[in-house]
């Protein structure tokens, strides 16, 4: 049976870390050795807003000896990639340049949204009781050291993800000169902690039920070692969490690493663990909390396999990002209806135009994302819908897209209806969008928009081909579609500036 060995680093805010694993297209992967440093890249930049040198140089040390070691294995393709720490790193440009000069191996920064969709996939990929925990109402808690996303899930679907900036080390380093001179240090961290989650629960929960909390991060090993005589697996009840809560908190941190086996720094970071998943789970309601045991690796090899289409979770992820911009429609009072038909018609047109418009499918779910939300800035006024839209949709994190893509999806809503100046003009407003794909997405989005100006869906059948350098769209209606026909000259207009193929709108009246 065919397979390949592959690597896979998460330069992660607490540690390094690397899985090595064997995958075949056909049974997927299998961890076969994992490697972890405790590195704490975050303290540095959670308190000084950059690396230091002294942890650079370690960092590349570190990446070194795993270079060694996926050659010992005969990796031939790896992935690294780094999170909050280095993002948010004042010096993270130079870092991953210094980074590939020294070592050879090239880290890629996770935006926030792309690492937490690449912990989704990992969850979702290697725990077999996924998709029917999260048919009921479900709360995905991922702990990071830097920040912890909360991810709702109903009937499978993601419905609305929000990043808090109250991770492991960030709290732990806030709290720590707090608590040198208070007796209550557990008391103000979970001050801070619900502070931050009455916040999300009037915004997110409201009066939804949540059945169910999966919990993945890095402190779930050391939890389930504080307390063997309830021998946890897989399953931590309310009772059992408020039993480690008080063995944590009637212990010092040199304490707990003694007694069970804990790295120092691993042992530091429980604390305020423990905390955010007691007062998640007081939020939520929740009776119990399912515990899987995963870091980034197991999301990395899950992704890279699921993008080279070597292997199907039997999950199709793209269905997470529409239905988290549903929500987000839904949420701005956006006119179903009109962005479902709108949608419909964009997609046909991009697929009628594929071997001309030189995007992929990513572009797709872009353009389909953009339909989706581009009325939404109505609901904070009808007068300057194009920037309100905009202003949204770049406020608000959408798990699956980087920021780029996210920002060229906003871009594209904006100049639906706004008129695209030349990229001279237009190149420093753009930040890390590409002035082509917000061209290309917003000329397809202007046409199947005018197609719907009544918000009537006047058309109930249509055709599209390319004829003679022009794109046909041929719709059977008896309806009268004078309004459309009207707006739809100056969208072609546009469409063709970009794509250099003319629409075309005629009708054919069925009696």
């Amino acid at each position: 049976m065919a397979y390949q060995m592959f690597a896979a680093i998460n330069v992660g805010s607490s540690d390094i870390s690397m899985k090595i694993f064997e995958i075949s297209a056909k049974w997927g992967f299998r961890e076969i050795d994992c490697i972890n440093y405790i590195l704490e890249l975050g303290s540095d930049t959670y308190r000084l807003g950059y690396v230091s040198n002294e942890k650079i140089n370690e960092l590349c040390s570190c990446l070194m000896k795993f270079k060694e070691k996926m050659a010992e294995y005969g990796c031939k393709d790896y992935r690294a990639y780094a999170t909050s720490a280095i993002r948010e790193a004042s010096n993270s440009l130079m870092m991953i340049e210094l980074i590939e000069l020294r070592t050879g191996i090239k880290v890629d920064i996770l935006s926030n949204s792309e690492h937490r969709f690449l912990m989704l996939k990992g969850c979702a990929s290697t725990m077999k009781e996924f998709d029917e925990i999260t048919g009921k109402n479900t709360a995905l808690l991922d702990m990071g050291a830097g920040s912890i996303q909360i991810t709702l899930f109903e009937k499978h679907l993601l419905t609305a993800t929000q990043n808090i900036k109250i991770g492991s080390i960030r709290v732990r380093d806030l709290m720590s000169g707090i608590e040198a001179r208070v007796t209550n240090g557990e008391e103000l961290i979970e001050e801070y902690v619900q502070n931050e989650l009455n916040t999300f629960n009037t915004m997110y929960l409201g009066d939804k039920n949540i059945k169910n909390v999966i919990a993945i991060g890095d402190e779930i090993q050391a939890l389930k070692k504080i307390a063997p005589e309830l021998k946890i697996k897989n399953l931590m009840t309310k009772e059992q969490i408020d039993y480690i809560y008080q063995k944590i908190w009637n212990a010092s941190p040199q304490e707990l690493a003694l007694h069970y086996g804990l790295l120092f720094e691993r042992a530091t970071l429980i604390r305020p663990a423990i905390v955010i998943y007691r007062m998640l789970v007081e939020t939520t309601k929740a009776d119990e909390i399912f515990l899987h045991d995963i870091n980034l690796c197991d999301g990395i090899v899950a992704d890279y396999m699921d993008t080279s289409r070597q292997f199907t979770v039997g999950r199709k992820f793209e269905e997470d990002i529409i239905a988290s911009a549903m929500s987000m429609a839904k949420r701005y009072k956006s006119n179903k209806t009109h962005i479902a038909y709108v949608s419909n018609m964009a997609l046909a047109i991009f697929d009628a135009m594929k071997k001309h418009h030189g995007m992929n499918q990513k572009q797709r779910l872009q353009l389909q994302i953009a339909c989706i939300l581009h009325d939404c800035g109505k609901f904070i006024n009808m007068q300057n819908v194009a920037n309100n839209s905009y202003n949204i949709i770049m406020s608000t994190e959408m798990v699956g897209l980087s920021h780029k893509e996210r920002e060229e999806v906003a871009n594209a809503v904006r100049y639906n209806t706004m008129y695209l100046p030349a990229y001279p003009q237009v190149k420093d407003s753009l930040g890390d969008a590409s002035y082509t794909t917000v061209a290309k997405l917003a000329a397809i989005l202007r046409v199947a928009n005018a197609l719907d100006r009544s918000h009537k869906q006047k058309v109930e059948k249509f055709i599209m081909q390319i004829k003679d350098k022009k794109l046909v769209i041929m719709v059977d209606t008896v309806n009268n579609i004078t309004l459309e026909a009207a707006l739809f000259k100056e969208k072609a207009d546009f469409f063709e500036q970009i794509y250099g193929i003319r629409p075309v709108l005629k009708q054919r009246r069925n009696v």
